[in-house]
């Protein structure tokens, strides 16, 4: 085998586990952020429906749309 051999060798050796690190590395953030996920779900307005509600308000539609607004822009800044 010369040299041009096993240039290509390398070549293709390296592209194969790069292949197969980024199918793991795939993998694992995608169980970690679905861990992440069902440990903390995103809040959404039944959930402010229900803090209003523990706090002993009535929550009135506009409430419930200023908080998640605010939570919205608090998460984007």
């Amino acid at each position: 085998m010369g040299t041009t051999g096993w240039v290509l060798t390398i070549i293709f050796v390296s592209l194969f586990v790069g292949l197969i690190g980024g199918l793991i590395g795939f993998f694992i953030a995608r169980s970690k952020i679905q861990k992440q996920i069902k440990e903390n779900p995103p809040i959404n307005e039944k959930m402010v429906r229900a803090m209003f509600l523990q706090m002993g308000r009535k929550p009135s539609e506009a409430q419930v749309k200023n908080v998640m607004r605010s939570i919205y822009n608090a998460k984007n800044n």
